[in-house]
């Protein structure tokens, strides 16, 4: 049996986690990609990675090995050392897009809503006409459904007119979205359809031209330039928890006994990406 929890992460600067210089045709950096949304993800291993070199630092080998596992390529990576703890990949939750007038709307679609119903619906209570309820029991907003604090022209026949750099988007009609953020508070936002998601997503990454230099002039060394890109300050993404029951009365906790902390996920670190909070849930 395993006890079920889910982190919540935010990034608090660009994140990459993907490919790196040279990998791919271009010398272009990608993100990794859900195959249906287009939408950018974090894999599980990357966040078992992370949680896995914090804990060694807080609580030594003996407990990460415990908790995580041995390493492939260890002396005891042959013997049967199944991790306690096990991750799926992040996904996002909200995406922050630049919106001339607001000036960042975040954006969602019901296939990103649902896999957070279903990570998170059995321990997230709402307040829904004054009634308390978890998640798993209210309905996903219909797509081009918008927050009541979205500012966007209204239209004859009660809908409203949001202007995105790359066109206009309809939207039918407000709600109340503060149920679908985790911390409660409702951000001008929006949901979208699963089939706009992904060419919204392309046009809210960070991207950035890299090029090295030579060692002793100002000079662009060649084959040193490459291209980037990231998720932008300010994604919230969520992954699923699984806690093994080994009957053995410990608590996993990775960060010391704190619910959440400031950690760095993905690649480029040397250049300012990858700073992020991770707050822990349902332990």
């Amino acid at each position: 049996m395993y006890k079920k929890a889910y982190g919540i992460i935010e990034t608090l600067a660009p994140l990459h986690v993907g490919a790196t210089a040279g990998e791919e045709s271009g010398n272009l950096n990608l993100i990794f990609r859900d195959q249906f949304t287009q939408t950018g993800i974090i894999p599980g291993s990357s966040i078992r990675g992370r949680l896995r070199s914090e804990m060694r630092l807080i609580a030594g080998e003996d407990a990460t090995k415990y908790w995580y596992g041995n390493e492939a390529g260890s002396e005891q990576s042959d013997n049967n050392n199944e991790s306690i703890v096990k991750f799926e990949y992040a996904s996002i939750l909200w995406l922050p897009v630049f919106c001339p007038g607001q000036p960042i709307v975040w954006v969602t679609s019901r296939r990103l809503l649902q896999r957070y119903k279903r990570i998170a619906g059995d321990v997230v209570q709402v307040q829904i006409d004054g009634q308390t309820k978890f998640l798993k029991d209210i309905d996903i907003p219909d797509p081009y459904t918008g927050s009541k604090n979205l500012r966007a022209k209204q239209l004859p026949g009660g809908t409203k007119t949001l202007f995105f750099n790359l066109g206009f988007v309809t939207v039918n009609k407000t709600v109340d979205l503060s149920p679908w953020f985790p911390d409660k508070k409702e951000q001008p936002a929006i949901i979208v359809d699963d089939s706009d998601i992904g060419m919204i997503h392309d046009m809210a990454l960070y991207r950035q031209s890299r090029v090295r230099l030579k060692l002793e002039q100002k000079v662009v060394d060649g084959g040193g330039f490459f291209n980037t890109e990231a998720l932008p300050e300010g994604t919230i993404l969520v992954f699923p928890i699984a806690i093994r029951d080994d009957k053995s009365g410990k608590n996993w906790q990775p960060f010391n006994g704190s619910q959440s902390a400031d950690i760095y996920l993905g690649g480029l670190e040397s250049i300012g990406l990858g700073h992020c909070e991770l707050t822990l849930n349902g332990l």
